[in-house]
């Protein structure tokens, strides 16, 4: 089939009738990109450590028409993750993508004061569990010739945060796992990317590091889930992104500039 008709350019840029694993997505930037990818057609494995917050998303979801599975999951335990993936394709068939956006989180703190508790919480649930899902993941979308990874790091770990020590290394870890499987697995058909967003949860507008980040940004405005983080997932998501892969895209509204 000529891949350059209008149809099939047109099919590049679609989810329709894909199935991506969400994690993270009972509540935040997780439920705003499952919205988002709902809406676009996608059916959505809604994974969720938190059983009313995912049973409320895969509700939303419904709502809309779209297909949804919720999965309990624990992202710090290899056997969830592994459960997660079998369910995915127990139910659907197969699965085209990943959005690794789970993640514990301990208070901030200086670096003198960082605990190896700390540092601990956010390797496992960060690093380890980003790298669990996409080693889960990996043989479906290795037999199948084609996949997604959508991994998320951080602005902070970039240009060092401060009191987001502990925060930071398990992001740029992120990034670093980010890096390696785009090169290992690209022969796959696997494409494998990060999303570093700006989008605060509602508990955190008002602090002190969103003021600042108010003060940086040149739109002004803090990042819509659905809307501004979703739109790039999407992206991410499709056979659009075919030729890209192991970077990291800085979804903040242009507070840090640099290729």
């Amino acid at each position: 089939m000529d891949d350059r008709t209008p149809a099939a350019i047109r099919a590049m840029h679609t989810v329709e009738g894909r199935v991506i694993i969400v994690t993270g997505s009972g509540q935040g930037v997780g439920r705003g990109m499952a919205n988002h990818l709902a809406k676009a057609g996608a059916s959505i494995v809604v994974a969720e450590w938190n059983a009313e917050k995912m049973r409320r998303t895969v509700g939303e979801l419904e709502a809309l028409g779209a297909q949804a599975l919720g999965v309990e999951t624990n992202i710090m335990e290899r056997a969830d993750l592994d459960a997660m993936v079998s369910a995915t394709i127990d139910r659907f068939g197969r699965v085209d993508a990943i959005i690794n956006n789970a993640q514990t989180f301990r208070a901030n703190a200086p670096m003198a004061e960082v605990s190896a508790d700390d540092v601990d919480v956010f390797y496992r649930s960060g690093v380890l569990g980003t790298l669990g899902a996409m080693q889960a993941v990996y043989p479906h979308m290795k037999a199948a010739g084609w996949g997604r990874i959508v991994n998320f790091g951080s602005s902070m770990g970039i240009v060092g945060g401060v009191t987001f020590g502990a925060y930071n290394a398990s992001k740029e870890a992120i990034r670093a796992l980010t890096r390696t499987a785009a090169k290992e697995w690209a022969a796959d058909g696997i494409v494998v990317n990060a999303i570093a967003p700006a989008a605060a949860p509602p508990r955190a507008v008002g602090s002190h590091h969103y003021e600042e980040f108010m003060k940086t940004c040149p739109m002004g405005r803090n990042g819509d889930p659905e809307l501004d983080i979703g739109a790039v997932a999407h992206f991410l998501c499709t056979d659009a992104c075919r030729y890209l892969t192991g970077q990291t895209f800085m979804v903040d509204g242009g507070t840090f500039l640099w290729a």
